[in-house]
């Protein structure tokens, strides 16, 4: 198949350069099929999948060389890196090998937290953006399919899942250790995406029921009331992390949504409030834990220099992530190649198919032309032409199936 993709994640990175990188979107796709000087056939198609830890695009194309050097120019030109910077930070893999990764990718191998299942969700979403953006070719089609298929399998046989906690997961735990008991805590919930969704969900999950919700993009009010959340309107965020014990960031917006100067703002407010409370049981000002999940990082890194403050960021969650037993990943491991090979196998298949469609119309053409100026019997000659055309398209059929085999 000539599929590549070219990755970036935090297997391969430091954050700060993955950072960079990720504020690629999937409108990419759209530049990196477009034709553009120097590029003589531009790639037939491409996904773009960007994670809060990875940044992968994959393509369908032709000429290797020229695919890598559009996607370095786009990716480039979307960064503000130099060409070459961006060449050797994405690792390129082709054929098979490109394959096999997407479907480790989607099945959690390649991880953060072995397992986790919100990156399932994440690369479905990536091809149905690439087939409304119209970037999609059924080759890739075929391939992201494959890696749902193989995902589920994975998640139903496996119980890898289960054990590889979420990144979300992860971070809350880490949290945990310095929080009150989960039902006492006031959480700000920073974002209105999936992986704020799923941030909400853990929450709850863990029995928290003050669940503040902010987002610069104006949809936390509806995002909240659907949840049982409250929205933290126009510019009321120091004032509800004033209040908080644990603020989850994953707007993964650019730029910053909280600022050293405004946590410490926030602080001294809570000081203020304790202050007026001195009369009641415990007026104290309770450590403020900022849990950071985005990949463009919401939370400037000096707020870890807040009195105070204990900031949270993927490097942490990373550092310690549960490691997953072996057995599990082996098994996970054998239904990827499972995967690998059924898809080289619908691949040849779909190959055959459009090349016997192409000789198909082909040969009805010719059939019709022949019916249309034949003399005498039009009839026969219509049938006799039309038992040739199948003949031919069962000759066809054997003959693309070893040309691709071969």
């Amino acid at each position: 198949m000539n599929i590549l993709s070219f990755s970036a994640s935090h297997h391969d990175l430091d954050l700060d350069l993955l950072e960079m990188l990720g504020s690629v979107g999937p409108g990419l796709a759209r530049d990196v099929v477009a034709p553009a000087p120097g590029i003589v056939v531009p790639p037939a198609g491409a996904v773009v999948l960007a994670t809060c830890n990875r940044v992968e695009v994959y393509v369908e194309a032709d000429d290797a060389a020229e695919a890598t050097a559009r996607v370095a120019a786009v990716v480039g030109a979307a960064t503000g890196l130099p060409r070459a910077e961006v060449t050797a930070s994405l690792t390129r893999r082709t054929g098979v090998d490109a394959a096999r990764h997407l479907l480790r990718v989607a099945s959690g191998l390649e991880s953060m937290v072995v397992g986790e299942r919100e990156i399932a969700g994440q690369v479905r979403r990536a091809a149905v953006r690439a087939r409304e953006l119209g970037t999609s070719t059924p080759a890739l089609d075929l391939l992201f399919e494959e890696a749902s298929r193989t995902s589920r399998r994975v998640e139903a046989a496996t119980g890898l899942g289960a054990v590889g906690r979420s990144v979300v997961g992860v971070g809350l735990d880490l949290a945990g250790e310095s929080l009150p008991p989960w039902r006492q805590v006031r959480a700000v919930l920073v974002g209105t995406g999936s992986y704020a969704g799923a941030a909400f969900a853990a929450l709850r999950s863990r029995g928290v029921v003050d669940v503040r919700v902010h987002s610069r993009s104006g949809r936390a009010e509806g995002f909240a009331h659907a949840r049982g959340g409250l929205a933290v309107v126009g510019d009321g965020l120091v004032d509800a992390v004033a209040d908080a014990d644990l603020v989850v960031s994953c707007s993964g917006r650019v730029g910053h949504v909280l600022d050293a100067a405004g946590v410490a703002l926030a602080r001294e407010r809570a000081t203020d409030r304790a202050e007026r409370r001195a009369h009641e049981p415990d007026p104290t000002v309770r450590p403020l834990v900022i849990l950071d999940l985005a990949l463009r990082r919401d939370v400037e890194a000096a707020v870890g220099d807040v009195e105070g403050v204990l900031l949270l960021d993927l490097a942490t969650i990373g550092a310690h992530a549960p490691a997953a037993g072996p057995r599990p990943v082996a098994h996970a491991e054998a239904l990827v190649e499972e995967g690998v090979a059924g898809l080289s196998g619908r691949e040849l298949r779909r190959r055959v198919d459009a090349a016997v469609k192409d000789e198909a119309l082909a040969l009805t053409a010719a059939a019709e032309r022949e019916a249309a100026t034949a003399g005498g019997d039009a009839r026969a000659a219509r049938r006799n032409a039309y038992a040739r055309r199948h003949a031919a398209l069962l000759a066809a059929k054997a003959a693309a199936a070893h040309r691709l085999t071969h």
